[in-house]
């Protein structure tokens, strides 16, 4: 049975000089329909999704409580290859943008070193707001089998990790359900197009 988490209105926070607890609820907030929510340290929602009824899609919006879109996540082929980009604004006129960030599978030796632990890694590259900053550029990797992810920056370390979440008493809660820690001083937004991304790829939302 699919676990219930009851949402409450609250404002969008985008960074934190301390680490910072979500909760995802891997559901759409609308009946019947498919996306997510992610809620806050104190339960209420910071981020949500909903595809209205359109499963898998190759345009999905990342939205605060309000509706005001952060983020257009968008799939495009190249080929054999995939890439998905995010751009900082709604659905209109993306095309005449360049994305915020794009993201694309890793293969090579990574991957086959990830076969053993059923890992699949991906590139992600952000672009900087200031040209006379070099892109940022991480590595997103998830578990084929489980509902988990992670985000790692270019000197190893972890920004962001997502894993099934547990209940004070250790007991771990419904699939659809999930942690997600950010540590200090990330971008939350940018993280939770990330995790939503990762949704698209594994939750098929």
């Amino acid at each position: 049975m699919a676990s219930k988490v009851h949402p409450q209105a609250g404002a969008t926070i985008t960074t934190s000089s301390e680490k910072q607890l979500f909760t995802l609820w891997m559901k759409s907030l609308i009946i019947n329909g498919n996306g997510c929510a992610a809620f806050d340290s104190t339960g209420r929602i910071a981020y949500r999704v909903d595809n209205y009824g359109r499963k898998c899609s190759h345009r999905v919006l990342l939205m605060d409580l309000a509706g005001d879109v952060l983020f257009t996540i968008i799939k495009r082929s190249f080929g054999l290859m995939a890439r998905w980009e995010g751009y900082g604004s709604d659905c209109r006129g993306v095309d005449k943008e360049k994305p915020r960030f794009w993201v694309r599978k890793i293969k090579g030796i990574k991957m086959i070193l990830g076969f053993f632990k059923r890992l699949s890694f991906y590139k992600v590259v952000v672009r900087a707001d200031n040209i006379d900053h070099p892109c940022d550029q991480y590595v997103m990797e998830h578990h084929r089998s489980k509902p988990y992810c992670r985000i790692i920056d270019g000197f190893g370390r972890t920004l962001a990790e997502v894993k099934r979440k547990r209940s004070e008493g250790g007991i771990v809660l419904g699939e659809d359900v999930l942690a997600m820690v950010v540590e200090p001083n990330v971008d939350h937004c940018l993280i939770m197009a990330l995790v939503v991304l990762f949704g698209l790829l594994t939750l098929r939302l």
